[in-house]
C-alpha cells in the first residue's frame, strides 16, 4: 500500500505547510497577525515559554523543535519576543539541519516592523513551498496517531475497533501507530502490558500510569472522580474501566513496541504508546511533535478539534 506525500530529509509529509511558531505566549499576537496577512500559512500559538524551571524550558524547547520538524512542515518562522526563557536560537539550531527556519524577534524590531518582516519571510517561504510536488510513498513511511474523545457507548464497540483494524494494517505494513491518553488506560493497563515486546516496555507503561495516579492522589482525590466525564456518562459509559477497555481497542492487536514521553520524537516503527493527557489540544500536539503526519479521531458524542500540524480525520459509530 502507498500514499502520496512530500519527501523531506526526515520523512514524508501529507501536507506541505509553512509554519509560524511563537516561542513564547507574549509573541502569539504578532505570530497571529503574520498569518492573517498570509492565510495559507499555519499558526501554532501557545501560552508557555517563560518563567519556568530549567527542566521545563528544555522540555518545551524539545517539543517546539519536534513540532517544527514534523514532515508536514516545509519551512518554519519562529516568532520570539526576545527576552523569554525559551531560546529561539536553540530551537532553530535543532531544526535548521533538516529544513529552513528563520527567526523574528519583536524587541529588535518593534511590533509593526516584526509583523512586516515576518510577513515578508512567510510570503517567500510559501512561494518556495508551492514548487514542491507529491510523490508516491510506501505505507511504511506513515506515522499515524489515533485519539478518542467525546466517547459514548458506540466508541468501544464500533469506532475504536475500526480504528484498531486500521492500526493493525499500518503496523503490518511496517508503519508506525502512536496512541496515548494515559488517564484513559487506567484499569486496562495490564492488558496493554501483556502485549509489550519487552519487560522494559511493560515497566515504562506501568510507570507512566502509576505516576499520574500518584499525582492525583496527592490532591486527596481519586482519578475515578473525574472519569468518566458527564458527557461519557450521558452517552452510556458507566466506569473508568469500561471507558479504558473501549479506548485501548483503537490500538488494535499488535505488539506494543515502545512507550515514549510526551512530545518525544518517535523513531521506532510499530505500535507506540505516548504519555499524554486525555484532553485533546495537549494530546494532539504531543502526537504531532512525535512526528505523526495524520491523526484518526474516534468520537461518539462529536468533537470539533483539529490541529494545525496534522490533518485530523473523525470517525463515529453514532
Amino acid at each position: 500500500m502507498s500514499f502520496l506525500g512530500f519527501f523531506r530529509e526526515n520523512g514524508v509529509g501529507v501536507r506541505n505547510n509553512v509554519l509560524v511558531l511563537c516561542t513564547v505566549g507574549c509573541a502569539a499576537d504578532v505570530a497571529r497577525r503574520i498569518v492573517e496577512e498570509n492565510p495559507r500559512a499555519k499558526l501554532f500559538a501557545h501560552h508557555q515559554g517563560c518563567c519556568h524551571l530549567p527542566p521545563e524550558i528544555r522540555r518545551l524547547e524539545r517539543i517546539l523543535a519536534n513540532i517544527a520538524l514534523n514532515p508536514n512542515i516545509y519551512s518554519v518562522l519562529l516568532v520570539s519576543l526576545g527576552c523569554e526563557s525559551v531560546s529561539a536560537d536553540r530551537i532553530a539550531d535543532e531544526v535548521s539541519g533538516v529544513k529552513e527556519v528563520e527567526v523574528v524577534r519583536i524587541l529588535d524590531l518593534g511590533v509593526r516592523a516584526a509583523v512586516e518582516r515576518g510577513s515578508e519571510i512567510v510570503r517567500r517561504m510559501l512561494e518556495e513551498a508551492g514548487r514542491a510536488r507529491r510523490g508516491e510513498a510506501d505505507l511504511s513511511e506513515l506515522r499515524l496517531a489515533i485519539k478518542c474523545g467525546g466517547s459514548d457507548f458506540t466508541s468501544g464497540i464500533v469506532s475504536n475497533p475500526v480504528a484498531g483494524r486500521v492500526a493493525d494494517r499500518v503496523v503490518a505494513a511496517g508503519g508506525t501507530v502512536i496512541f496515548g491518553e494515559t488517564t484513559e488506560v487506567i484499569g486496562a493497563e495490564h492488558i496493554l502490558a501483556k502485549r509489550a515486546e519487552s519487560e522494559e516496555v511493560s515497566r515504562r507503561l506501568y510507570e507512566f500510569v502509576g505516576r499520574i495516579e500518584r499525582r492525583v492522589a496527592e490532591f486527596g482525590v481519586d482519578m475515578r472522580e473525574g472519569q468518566p466525564t458527564p458527557g461519557n456518562i450521558r452517552g452510556g459509559i458507566t466506569t473508568i474501566e469500561e471507558k479504558s477497555l473501549g479506548a485501548i481497542c483503537k490500538a488494535g492487536s499488535s505488539k506494543l513496541a515502545a512507550v515514549v514521553d510526551y512530545g518525544e520524537r518517535v523513531d521506532k516503527r510499530g505500535l507506540i504508546f505516548m504519555d499524554t493527557p486525555g484532553r485533546e489540544p495537549e494530546a494532539l500536539t504531543g502526537f504531532a511533535a512525535g512526528g505523526a503526519q495524520l491523526i484518526l479521531f474516534t468520537t461518539g458524542l462529536g468533537v470539533p478539534q483539529g490541529h494545525p500540524i496534522a490533518p485530523v480525520i473523525k470517525i463515529s459509530g453514532n
